[in-house]
């Protein structure tokens, strides 16, 4: 009797493993529920797996570990603008820990946010030299906050393609961060002050009206029997660019549950973390069962976001194919290796034969495109300052980073006449990424490129189980 009872909890618990495994076979190979070819987008998700696998995972791994890529100045002490701070993480390893100034390639520290090589540095302190003079003989008589003005105006005019709030990087507290000693992972953050976050950025930023709720949201009320289903009519209803907004938060949100999974604090013996995989969270987030259908659906839009982010990539390779950008740290060999290794990548991405188009979006009259691509801008910038209400330091940092990375990555898809009109040997007044941008776009993707990876992973960990 008991090997019996033994028999039916151990099929018991490979239950959810084999339905799992089911669903990620469809997701990976094409079949069955999940149909290969992605919503709004003709593109495959076994192609994107095949051209992931071999030809992107391994080298932007490599390029994220470039002194470039590897350090990003965050300000993780800037205010929550919309509510209290109240969240905080269970365990010791929430704690971010900042890059001593000693340790930072001096190319970087000691340059502008805007700089690329030696010869631009030098350039941009004559600019501003000259700016500051010129503001100086605008009106002698001009006060102090006068001026003040017009520098937030000129910041005002450059904000202006901006998709992100961005960290003032001459803040005090803005601070350099090694993001490979500061890796995202579980942190113990989760509870109400988490889901208050998420909430916001769902229920007041994608476009949604309050009588129609998010399934799975633990701060909506109980819906009885629905399933989900009115908010899927509802979000099919909505425009190509609504829709897809609302694809990538969700394929963001799903990425970064990704994360948390594949890196989860398994078990701590004598101050010594052990971290690794976790299946059990792993299914709990993406199960069909135990999400009612919602964990297929948020792992497609993963996949839909990395087609954005990759298509942007592929599109901003002229802006650092040109002889001014170096990708300057002060160290000559390791920069040009740096920008091969960059300029290889833009190869590959040029190559993908399946790209999302991005013009299909505000293709209507130029008044409502231009009205609606605004919306969609501000909407999405609104999500970066969210961010800071983020109770984590790590997940704040992360959630800060990726948020960046896919704004510069619209920034970029919807700058095409400006990038393709860039002069060759001198820095672009239309066009024009700082560093901070450049370190987020490559690392957000180096991220959704490791979430395709690890779901590769998890295939075969469920199948160990089953």
């Amino acid at each position: 009797m008991s090997g019996g009872g033994a028999g039916r909890s151990t099929a018991a618990r490979a239950r959810p493993a084999v339905r799992l495994l089911a669903v990620l076979g469809c997701v990976l190979t094409a079949e069955a529920q999940l149909t290969g070819v992605l919503d709004d987008c003709l593109c495959d998700i076994e192609s994107i797996d095949d051209f992931n696998t071999f030809k992107i995972f391994p080298k932007i791994q490599k390029l994220q570990e470039r002194d470039y890529f590897r350090y990003y100045k965050v300000n993780l002490k800037r205010p929550c603008p919309f509510w209290a701070d109240d969240g905080h993480c269970s365990i010791k390893d929430c704690h971010v820990e900042p890059c001593p100034e000693s340790k930072i390639p001096v190319g970087i520290k000691a340059g502008s946010s805007n700089k690329y090589s030696k010869a631009a540095n030098n350039s941009k302190e004559l600019e501003d030299c000259e700016q500051a003079n010129k503001l100086g003989a605008v009106n002698s008589t001009l006060s102090n906050q006068s001026k003040e003005a017009f520098i937030d105006w000129a910041r005002y005019d450059d904000s202006q393609d901006h998709f992100c709030e961005l960290d003032d990087e001459r803040s005090p507290d803005a601070q350099y961060v090694d993001l490979l000693l500061n890796p995202e992972r579980y942190t113990g953050y989760k509870g109400p002050s988490a889901w208050r976050v998420w909430n916001s950025i769902y229920e007041e930023n994608c476009f949604k009206p309050r009588s129609v709720y998010r399934p799975l949201n633990p701060l909506a009320p109980s819906r009885g029997g629905d399933d989900g289903e009115s908010f899927y009519t509802w979000l099919e209803g909505l425009c190509l660019e609504k829709r897809v907004f609302y694809k990538l938060i969700s394929g963001l949100h799903a990425s970064i549950n990704l994360h948390l999974c594949a890196n989860y604090l398994l078990e701590e013996t004598w101050g010594k973390p052990r971290w690794g995989p976790n299946v059990k969270e792993f299914t709990r987030r993406f199960d069909p069962i135990e999400t009612k259908g919602e964990g297929p659906r948020r792992l497609k839009n993963l996949y839909f976001l990395y087609l954005i982010e990759l298509r942007a990539l592929s599109k901003v390779a002229p802006y650092f194919e040109r002889s001014v950008v170096d990708l300057y740290t002060g160290n000559g060999h390791e920069d040009a290796e740096s920008k091969a290794l960059l300029l290889d990548i833009f190869k590959d991405t040029k190559s993908f034969r399946m790209h999302f188009d991005e013009k299909s979006m505000f293709a209507g009259d130029k008044k409502g495109a231009k009205s609606l691509k605004e919306e969609f801008r501000l909407h999405f910038k609104n999500i970066s300052r969210i961010m800071d209400c983020v109770g984590c330091d790590k997940c704040r940092l992360w959630g800060k980073l990726q948020t960046q990375g896919l704004g510069t990555a619209l920034k970029i898809l919807f700058s095409e006449k400006e990038i393709q009109s860039l002069p060759e040997h001198s820095p672009s007044k239309g066009f024009q990424l700082t560093r901070q941008e450049i370190v987020a776009l490559v690392n957000a993707f180096g991220r959704l490129s490791t979430s395709i990876k690890e779901l590769q992973n998890f295939k075969v960990l469920l199948q160990q189980t089953r």
